[in-house]
């Protein structure tokens, strides 16, 4: 069977497509789709999708958990995505999933399309490169538009879902911030329909199929809008964050079940993600077929889990640990938190260069915003937990790395990643973004560090990336909880 030779994304790469006048087809998958494997399995697998790759293209495959920046600028849809590039790395076209029966079309069609219409598809494509992408919120800041705080509370439970609960319509996805938002306001101002708003979510999700009943643990998302037919990967991010909502939640709704729901999804990921001997947690484990063998063998599960540490997705495990661990006074779990953000420092930081969003082979792949201060929260909720001064010097210098690195002067805002170096300023990763939700989120950090610290720099910082954020975010929906929650904790402050 012929075999598709995938090259990284690389400046060599992109190189090679330039000096053999080829198009790029990029490939973006994770580890842990099924439609990725689907797709290797039957298109890629073709020996005449082989053959017409290995005669017209320069093949490249991005991991989207390695590289969230890149597939955040690339990817069309979802994963799989199947992306035509020219050897600038500008984006002409394409989609995901692409059948076997579709696939040698699609890829003669390109490739024509590329010898007939060289000059213009690269004319056209440089051309849309110059245009603001559709995500990047650096356009957008600034204090027009800003509202109150009500009027973003609206605008956030704007597209509460009344009958199934949770936000939106399909596909449904667990979104932790408009819940918490809801914790919060039923806390502080006695809001019952925010109290309604977050039980009926949170019971949908952790009592419905989203819900892992054979082995514990939340899926990835759901096709449809009462939940039904989930996607049955099962990610670190996903689970850290609902264990810390629902540990949460039975604090402030005073509900056991809530405690039992977070100590079941807790022990799926000690058991099947955690690394027991080393501490730190593994990324993600794969969907096994409902009824197969593979859910009922331990080898076949054990090899579906990536093993790789990925920083933002190990800082926020680490901080759901400890205050699970302070909620339910496990000092056991505690020093597992503690020995794993040990590992993760010794494995990922490095003086003056922040933390990597992983480490592959010894091979560091750059930190992006969102690892330095997922990583600088843990280490806060570890100081927190020890009283060792070491940890705030670590949060401290993790916030100033991204200070140094990553401020956008123009926005008053972050960028989502450093300049990116010679040879990653390829195509459309030429730019940066500034996210919101990971504007908002650094900005109540760098609150904790101010309040830690007693360095008014980072108030400062906080105040001005929330008075940037202000301006779109009424047009976030849901995700406007990020915001909320950011000027909220500024208060408490």
């Amino acid at each position: 069977m012929a075999q598709i030779a995938w090259l990284p994304w690389s400046a060599e790469s992109f190189a090679r497509a330039r000096a053999e006048r080829r198009p790029v087809l990029l490939s973006i998958v994770a580890s842990w789709s099924q439609a990725c494997r689907e797709m290797d399995d039957t298109s890629y697998a073709d020996s005449a999708v082989a053959s017409i790759v290995d005669e017209c293209f320069v093949p490249i495959r991005v991991d989207a958990d390695y590289r969230p920046d890149i597939s955040e600028r690339y990817s069309l849809g979802g994963w799989p995505t199947t992306a035509f590039l020219t050897c600038e790395g500008a984006l002409v076209g394409g989609g995901t999933f692409v059948s076997r029966d579709r696939m040698v079309s699609v890829l003669r069609k390109v490739a024509d399309a590329f010898e007939s219409r060289a000059e213009e598809i690269a004319a056209n494509a440089e051309a849309d490169a110059g245009k603001p992408l559709a995500h990047d919120g650096s356009d957008s800041s600034g204090h027009e538009g800003e509202s109150s705080e009500s009027a973003l509370v609206e605008a956030t439970f704007a597209s509460f879902d009344e009958e199934c609960g949770g936000f939106g319509i399909a596909p449904k996805f667990p979104l932790p911030a408009p819940i918490r938002l809801a914790l919060h306001l039923h806390r502080d101002d006695g809001d019952s329909r925010a109290a309604h708003i977050a039980s009926l979510s949170l019971d949908a999700i952790g009592w419905g199929p989203l819900h892992d009943e054979a082995d514990g643990g939340f899926f990835r998302c759901a096709d449809a809008r009462n939940w039904e037919h989930p996607h049955r990967e099962k990610l670190l991010d996903v689970n850290a964050a609902l264990i810390d909502l629902y540990v949460e939640a039975a604090t402030i709704l005073d509900s056991q079940r809530y405690a039992d729901r977070a100590q079941d999804a807790l022990t799926y990921v000690q058991n099947w993600l955690g690394d027991q001997v080393d501490g730190g947690w593994a990324g993600s484990q794969r969907a096994a077929p409902v009824g197969s063998e593979d859910r009922a063998a331990s080898g076949a599960r054990s090899a579906a889990v990536d093993r790789t540490l990925f920083a933002s997705w190990n800082g926020a495990m680490t901080s759901a640990a400890l205050r699970t661990a302070h909620a339910f006074h496990d000092d056991a779990l505690g020093a597992f938190a503690i020995t794993s953000l040990e590992r993760l420092l010794a494995t990922c930081y490095r003086p003056g260069q922040g933390v990597a969003h992983c480490v592959d082979g010894g091979s560091r792949i750059a930190g992006l915003l969102e690892d330095q201060f997922a990583v600088a929260g843990a280490c806060l909720d570890a100081h927190d937990a020890t009283g060792n001064i070491v940890y705030e010097m670590m949060a401290e210098e993790l916030a100033r790395h991204a200070m140094r690195t990553m401020w956008n002067e123009r926005a008053g805002a972050f960028f989502d990643r450093p300049v990116p170096g010679a040879g990653e300023a390829i195509g459309l990763m030429r730019r940066r973004l500034t996210p919101f939700g990971a504007n908002c989120d650094a900005a109540i950090v760098l609150r904790r560090l101010a309040a830690s610290s007693g360095d008014s720099e980072f108030t400062s910082v906080a105040d001005t990336t929330l008075a940037s954020m202000s301006g779109c975010a009424m047009s976030q929906g849901p995700y406007a909880a990020h915001y909320v929650l950011a000027l909220r904790a500024a208060r408490v402050r």
